[in-house]
């Protein structure tokens, strides 16, 4: 969904011939598996971060056509809503220092923004739900402007024919309903990318199934929605209702949501897409004049744009993504996951964890996902999301454990091992992987310093609960810009 569409009206012709393109595409894919030679580079560390724009003040500020105007570099870009913008770092290789040279890029792009955005009245944010933002915020009049948005909260709601029903049961309860897809920008993402080969994709993707419950639990950001206390990283419940293009009676028969964790584990790469094609009727039937079968024929790689394009609104938390890149093809895992922030350090300790993952059980010699039920994978993001460190996940060898002692013990080992494997020089390795096993150690992770801060206020300031966010969100800003990981945050 990263490409630009124009405004229009689609007939039944436009979706049948999409329909026959993108069946035109997968058949492309498929050969293109069996014959062409893909980019599988050394692992590198790419990542796409969310953020948030608030005033002075801490409350959200719709200015991110300003914002991005002022900052006038090309790695930065809208979202959603008006209130959020989102930086692409390119991939580092990540053996010896990478990591640090990875971590000093986002400083330093971040840094840079801040103050140009500060010439406009903006600040940003590295959050996983902005805690101040409020329903009145998030309406079709606060989409971004760009007309892909407009096009796509249309057919959404086409496809629903009804508004949107969040209801989220956590600490506290939400049940509200709205008239856009706005809600979504609510939800702001560190989204992690791994290039691999054909041949190792779906090892690697069903590693990644299978460790989301983990990630999220260590990284938790995400507490507070429109003002009321739900899960550790309510993000996930929130993206999950946000985009669903059900009818509560298509969800009763069974019909597979947009925002998809996935009901199997793979064999190959093409098993996704083959999904998306089977299971998901499109939403923006756009298509392009190149025919990839002919393009095959002359020896050029396709671009696959029907393809692509139909995947980037099927919102899987793994997604596999394909593109061409100087005339060669490359497939890359797009992890989803976890949330943004809270500082730079953290974001970079949340990538060591999973690289380092990546580096060791995709070649085991017994696979996890060989040893655990996909649905064990399935309720543990879900647990996770609801009760962070506290969540009680299964795992092979281990049974049900809290998710903090299965990092502890088992997974943080690995993640060591992953990175040397990987030529991540010691100290950096152990600089990161540090920080994830004090947020363990304290039980602190974003979301539990951000309750914890909002209680001090109400309890012993007597401030009401959109003041505490607010005050918080503002405390909240100024650690982050120290680059201290969020466990040695302090709560008063």
């Amino acid at each position: 969904m990263g490409r630009d569409v124009p405004a229009m009206v689609f007939s039944r012709e436009d979706r049948r011939r999409y329909r026959d393109k993108i069946r035109r595409s997968l058949d492309a894919l498929a050969r293109m598996l069996r014959e062409f030679r893909f980019e599988a580079e050394r692992p590198r560390a790419g990542l796409e971060i969310e953020l948030n724009l608030v005033d002075d003040r801490g409350e959200p500020t719709m200015k991110n056509a300003e914002v991005l105007s002022a900052i006038a570099q090309p790695d930065w870009a809208t979202e959603l809503g008006q209130f959020n913008v989102e930086i692409n770092i390119l991939p580092e290789p990540l053996e010896g220092d990478g990591a640090v040279r990875l971590e000093k890029a986002v400083r330093d792009r971040l840094n840079h923004a801040e103050e140009r955005a500060d010439t406009v009245g903006g600040h940003l944010v590295m959050v996983g739900i902005l805690p101040t933002l409020r329903e009145s915020d998030v309406h079709e009049g606060t989409l971004s402007a760009n007309p892909r948005y407009r096009l796509l909260n249309e057919q959404i709601f086409a496809a629903r024919g009804e508004d949107m029903h969040l209801s989220i049961e956590g600490e506290e309860n939400l049940d509200t309903y709205a008239d856009s897809i706005t809600p979504e920008a609510a939800c702001t993402s560190l989204q992690l990318h791994l290039q691999v080969a054909p041949s190792a994709f779906a090892a690697v993707w069903n590693v990644a199934q299978a460790v989301a419950g983990p990630q999220v639990a260590v990284a938790a950001n995400s507490p507070f929605l429109f003002g009321r206390r739900l899960w550790q990283e309510t993000r996930i419940p929130l993206f999950e209702q946000a985009t669903d293009t059900r009818p509560v009676e298509l969800r009763a028969q069974g019909v597979r949501p947009r925002v998809w964790f996935g009901e199997r584990w793979i064999t190959s790469v093409f098993d996704l897409f083959e999904e998306n094609v089977r299971y998901f009727p499109s939403l923006l039937p756009l298509c392009e004049e190149a025919d990839p079968q002919e393009e095959l024929d002359r020896g050029v790689p396709p671009e696959l744009a029907e393809l692509t394009l139909h995947n980037g609104t099927v919102y899987r938390w793994n997604r596999p993504v394909y593109a061409v890149v100087d005339g060669v093809p490359h497939l890359r895992v797009e992890n989803r996951v976890l949330p943004a922030g809270p500082s730079v350090a953290d974001v970079a300790a949340n990538a060591a964890f999973y690289y380092g993952l990546m580096g060791v059980l995709p070649e085991a010699e017994r696979p996890v996902w060989t040893r655990m039920p996909f649905s064990a994978a399935r309720d543990n993001l879900r647990a996770a999301a609801r009760h962070g460190l506290g969540a009680r996940l299964y795992w092979p060898g281990e049974g049900e454990v809290t998710a903090s002692d299965l990092v502890l013990r088992r997974l943080l080992p690995i993640a060591e091992e992953g990175l040397r494997l990987q030529g991540v020089e010691a100290g950096v390795r152990d600089r990161l992987l540090t920080i994830v096993e004090r947020r363990c150690v304290t039980g602190r992770t974003g979301a539990k310093w951000q309750t914890g801060t909002v209680e001090t206020f109400e309890t012993r300031d007597g401030l009401d609960r959109h003041e505490a966010l607010r005050r918080m969100t503002l405390r909240y800003i100024e650690h982050m810009h120290t680059n201290e990981p969020v466990h040695a945050w302090p709560l008063n």
